[in-house]
């Protein structure tokens, strides 16, 4: 099995070694193409104003200079494109990757991508808890035998799979929970207000470290219930019910 690992945190990142671990226990065809620097929040944009730029560092191994959407299409239509991978995993995310994170995220983007190409593709993120250790060996551990079994049934056209691993040790992990996207509550945004040194007033974006009371089945629920998230996530947003009503509105 040829496996492509990417990620949004960056090439050097530590959850990116933990993907090299995991993808080791699952094959000996591994390929890396990741971005430079850190993506976080990139979501699934592209690099359409600037040059791509690829630092290579095997036969095998490539940075890019661009977001995880870049990496995946770059890896998929040039680097590799008569050797393309039968899966794609990216992560290991530094944070969990729940509820409407899905819609920002550059870890979930790039298996995105790799679904729209017709590659089996899993984004996996490790939550963390802000000021405590990181539990690496939670998702190192665990997502072999999950990525296993997963491979064992085809998942339909245009699905993508989003583990979510709590942050506990493994030995603490309650259970493995198959899940539905969550919702956060967005009162948790944080904007904090600032002043650079000339005077000019800047701004930091960032959630409060909560997931408050979540409906249990969900990807929230799971991991403040220190128990494996595994969401199936479908790319078509069609709404098809209220398509329906739309298409009766305008006969």
């Amino acid at each position: 099995m040829r496996i492509l690992l990417t990620n949004d945190d960056g090439f050097t990142a530590p959850g990116m070694a933990t993907l090299r671990r995991i993808a080791a226990k699952l094959s000996d065809d591994i390929y890396v193409v990741a971005p430079e620097k850190e993506q976080s929040g990139a979501s699934r944009s592209l690099t359409l104003h600037d040059p791509i730029r690829i630092n290579k560092f095997g036969d095998k191994e490539y940075s890019v200079e661009g977001t995880p959407t870049d990496c995946v299409m770059m890896a998929m239509n040039y680097l590799f494109k008569d050797a393309l991978p039968d899966l794609i995993l990216s992560g290991v995310n530094r944070g969990a990757n729940l509820g409407e994170d899905v819609l920002y995220s550059g870890t979930v983007a790039a298996a995105s991508e790799g679904c729209l190409l017709g590659v089996r593709s899993i984004a996996l993120s490790q939550s963390i808890v802000p000021d405590e250790d990181f539990h690496w060996d939670t998702a190192e551990t665990l997502a072999p035998d999950i990525i296993r079994k997963l491979l064992k049934f085809e998942w339909g056209p245009d699905v993508l799979i989003n583990i979510n691993f709590p942050a506990v040790p493994k030995v603490q992990v309650e259970g493995i929970d198959v899940t539905q996207q969550g919702k956060r509550d967005l009162s948790n945004l944080s904007i904090d207000d600032r002043v650079d040194a000339r005077g000019r007033q800047y701004f930091w974006l960032g959630y409060r470290p909560s997931l408050g009371d979540p409906p249990e089945g969900t990807d929230l629920w799971a991991i403040a219930n220190k128990r494996v998230s595994i969401t199936p996530l479908k790319l078509d947003l069609t709404e098809l019910a209220l398509a329906d009503k739309v298409k009766k509105a305008f006969e």
